[in-house]
C-alpha cells in the first residue's frame, strides 16, 4: 500500500514541471478512431481533457465521426464512397453528414459535463466557426471542402478557464452550403488560427514507425526535414500521410510541438504531455 502511494506521487511530482510550463496555453487535440467508439477508451480520453482543464491547460476539441457515418449511411441505404481516403459527398449526404457530427458534439459535451468539466458545443446548430470553400477535386468529391478561415473570436470566447470547445469539422461556404472538410485539416488549421502550443492527433497505431508492422520501431521524436525524408521513401505511408501534413502544417504556422498518439492506450494524453518519457511521436520544426 505504502509503495503504491509512494509512486502516485512521484508520478504527481514528475508531472509539475509540465503543468506549470502548460498552465494557460492552448492544445488543440483531433480526437477520433477508437477513442471515439469504445465506450471505456472514450471515457479515458475525456477524462484526461477534463484533468487537463483543471490544472490550467486550455483544451480545444475537434472530433470525427468517420464509423458512425458509415453506419447511418447503412441504415439509409446511401452509399459509402471514399477517393483520395477523403469521402465523397453528395447535397443529400451532407445533410446526413452534419446531423451525425451534430449529435457526436452533443454527446461529447454531455459525456465532459458527467465528469465534472465544462463543454460547449460548437457545431453548425450552434455556431459557425470553419469557413470553407470547395476542394479542388470538387468533381469527384462533391462537398468536400478546404479550410479558407477559422472564426477565431469564436473559439476563444469558448476557451474560458475550465471549459472546452467541441467543434464538428462541417464548414459553411460563402454561398451558404454545408462542407464536409477532413478533421486532421481543420484541426492544424484552429492551431495555428489559436497560436496553440500543441496539436494532438490521436490514432488508432503506436505513432510513426520504421516499420510498420512493428511496434519496436516507433520513432518517438522527428523533425520537419526528417518526416519528409520518411515519406519520399513510402516510411510513412496512407493514412499516416494527412495526419503527418497536417502536423507540418502547424509547425509551419507556428505551432511550437506537435505529436501522433495512439489514443486507444490509457490517459494516452496524460501519458504524452506529463511525462518525461512520453508515447507516440513528437514532431518538431528542428531539433
Amino acid at each position: 500500500m505504502m509503495e503504491d502511494a509512494i509512486r502516485k506521487s512521484d508520478v504527481l511530482i514528475e508531472a509539475l514541471p509540465y503543468i506549470k510550463l502548460y498552465s494557460g496555453k492552448i492544445f488543440v487535440i483531433k480526437y477520433g478512431g477508437s477513442a471515439l467508439v469504445n465506450p471505456d477508451i472514450k471515457r479515458e480520453v475525456l477524462q484526461d481533457i477534463v484533468f487537463m482543464s483543471y490544472v490550467g491547460i486550455r483544451p480545444v476539441l475537434i472530433h470525427g465521426g468517420g464509423p458512425f457515418i458509415n453506419n447511418e449511411f447503412k441504415k439509409l441505404g446511401m452509399k459509402i464512397e471514399f477517393k483520395d481516403g477523403l469521402r465523397v459527398t453528395t447535397r443529400e449526404s451532407m445533410v446526413v453528414v452534419d446531423r451525425v457530427l451534430a449529435e457526436i458534439n452533443r454527446g461529447i459535451a454531455r459525456d465532459i459535463k458527467d465528469l465534472g468539466g465544462r463543454a460547449v458545443s460548437l457545431n453548425t446548430e450552434k455556431k459557425d466557426v470553419i469557413y470553407a470553400g470547395p476542394h479542388k477535386d470538387k468533381t469527384k468529391l462533391g462537398l468536400v471542402g478546404q479550410v479558407e478561415s477559422i472564426k477565431t473570436d469564436t473559439i476563444r470566447k469558448a476557451v474560458r478557464p475550465r471549459s472546452v470547445p467541441i467543434i464538428s469539422p462541417v464548414g459553411i461556404g460563402q454561398d451558404n452550403a454545408l462542407y464536409n472538410v477532413n478533421a486532421d485539416d481543420v484541426s492544424s488549421e484552429i492551431a495555428v488560427a489559436l497560436k496553440a502550443a500543441k496539436l494532438v492527433l490521436l490514432t488508432d497505431v503506436k505513432g510513426i514507425m520504421r516499420d510498420k508492422n512493428k511496434e519496436d520501431t516507433l520513432i518517438a521524436t522527428l523533425s520537419m526535414k526528417e518526416t519528409q525524408m520518411l515519406m519520399d521513401k513510402n516510411i510513412i505511408q496512407g493514412g499516416m500521410i494527412p495526419k503527418v501534413k497536417a502536423c507540418i502544417k502547424a509547425l509551419n504556422g507556428g505551432v511550437s510541438k506537435t505529436h501522433i498518439i495512439d489514443g486507444r492506450i490509457p490517459h494516452s494524453l496524460l501519458l504524452e504531455i506529463f511525462t518525461d518519457k512520453g508515447i507516440g511521436t513528437e514532431i518538431l520544426k528542428a531539433r
